[in-house]
């Protein structure tokens, strides 16, 4: 059944209050004012937040709705919306309030054919910001039938350091030398690190409860029912060994092999199809071998959840799955995570070393403690070797709460805390982010 106008302006109309009433935490990004910007990633992320921030400036400086179009295609009222209606949005703005909008498309991948539309609007010169929860709407298809006009951003959930402003810890000199403040401070660091930076689970007493549901919507309606698979177990037992494996790299074949073991055969195709389709959902993130071969750069990957408080749901007891997971989207939200992802990589080749970045030449490893001699040495080892192949200016050791420095020929090695790293790098990430909309 197709939208009617009065559907359609009421959904406007009541999308409106929701953006005068939300609760807005403001989030710096490098946007450069650009007038057509499309933000992705994962569900819940905070890509609504920027629109919400967005838009109430505008309110703010003296903008009206009669100036802006809001409309959030998750609202169950729009049900059945096609391409076909997209037309119908400025009509009904028209006959509303008589002036041309700047659009704010919330959730727009939920409508097939909406990258016609979204063309359309550059040509005309509006001005246009979409959300989307789909990875694919950062591939060169998508970007190639848009023309290039759009910018597109990755959002990520928070950082720790929007993690921290947002639940009011100070982290500055001061408060990290005092007793009390310092463990306010890791107490918050450890909620974090086990439950991630989802905006609107973080202050919810109980967390599990809402990432659960967060990762059912991303589980069944991002990945099962996008991508019509008629076996969701078999997806969910996937993922869980994905969870598993974030620190190994992993093959399809090895992937497959496992599963087969305990729920009967599932083809290497198979496989690479649902991790492709995880990945799309912005639940699995790919980091490639750096010294592979071409096709072993696709087929053997490390892979990385989006959110640790989503991987916390499938381990038990995994501190330095953790640890490592969250570092690497330091990384990411730092370097980005584009469909080709040629920023940050693993190293192996008979060592293997965890990060490698090769525009800074920064080498990282991660280990939940290394105050054990034979821990030590099984981690500064591959840092040793590393700078023989590729050029190393920075060596790392990232720890839950060790601090030090060690040395070999190739010069000092830093043992880091993971809570310093993270304030750190989210303090470089942020310098060219900043925007003032």
């Amino acid at each position: 059944m197709s939208i009617t106008r009065n559907t359609l302006k009421q959904v406007m109309l009541d999308n409106q209050k929701d953006v005068e009433q939300y609760n807005i935490f403001p989030r710096h990004y490098d946007l450069y004012s650009f007038p057509l910007m499309i933000f992705v990633g994962v569900r819940r992320s905070g890509k609504s937040f920027l629109l919400f921030q967005k838009m109430r400036q505008l309110l703010a400086d003296g903008k009206g709705w009669d100036e802006m179009l809001y409309l959030d295609f998750e609202d169950t009222r729009l049900e059945g919306f096609s391409a076909d209606d997209f037309n119908l949005i400025l009509e009904c703005h028209q006959e509303m309030y008589g002036k041309r909008p700047m659009l704010f498309l919330d959730e727009i991948q939920n409508v097939d054919g909406w990258q016609k539309f979204a063309r359309n609007l550059a040509d005309k010169k509006y001005s246009v910001f979409i959300t989307g929860s789909n990875a694919k709407m950062l591939s060169k298809e998508i970007m190639a039938a848009l023309g290039g006009r759009y910018l597109p951003v990755e959002v990520y959930p928070f950082s720790f350091k929007e993690y921290l402003s947002y639940t009011g810890v100070d982290y500055d000199d001061l408060a990290l030398m005092a007793t009390e403040s310092k463990a306010r401070f890791m107490k918050a660091y450890d909620e974090y690190f086990t439950w991630g930076g989802l905006p609107e689970s973080i202050n919810l007493p109980v967390k599990r409860n809402y990432l659960s549901s967060v990762f059912q919507k991303i589980y069944l309606g991002d990945i099962v029912q996008r991508n019509g698979i008629s076996n969701p177990r078999l997806l969910q037992l996937m993922i869980k060994k994905m969870a598993e494996s974030v620190m190994q790299p992993v093959s399809y074949n090895r992937i497959s092999k496992i599963l087969s073991s305990v729920s009967g055969k599932i083809s290497v195709p198979t496989v690479s199809n649902y991790i492709s389709f995880s990945e799309d959902a912005w639940l699995l993130l790919r980091l490639r071998n750096i010294a592979s071969s071409f096709s072993k750069k696709e087929s053997i990957c490390k892979y990385y959840f989006i959110d640790n408080g989503l991987l916390t749901l499938q381990l038990l007891g995994a501190d330095t799955i953790l640890l490592e997971n969250v570092v690497a989207l330091s990384l990411f939200r730092k370097y980005e995570h584009d469909e080709d992802n040629e920023r940050v990589f693993f190293y192996n080749v008979n060592v293997e070393v965890d990060f490698y970045v090769p525009e800074d030449e920064l080498a990282i490893q991660v280990s939940y403690s290394i105050a054990d001699p034979e821990t030590e040495k099984r981690e500064k080892e591959p840092l040793e070797k590393l700078p023989n192949v590729h050029p190393c200016r920075r060596r790392i050791i990232i720890t839950y709460d060790e601090e030090g420095t060690l040395t070999d020929k190739h010069g000092t090695i830093e043992v880091i805390p993971c809570w310093k790293w993270l304030l750190e790098i989210d303090h470089e990430s942020e310098k060219g982010k900043k925007v003032n909309w």
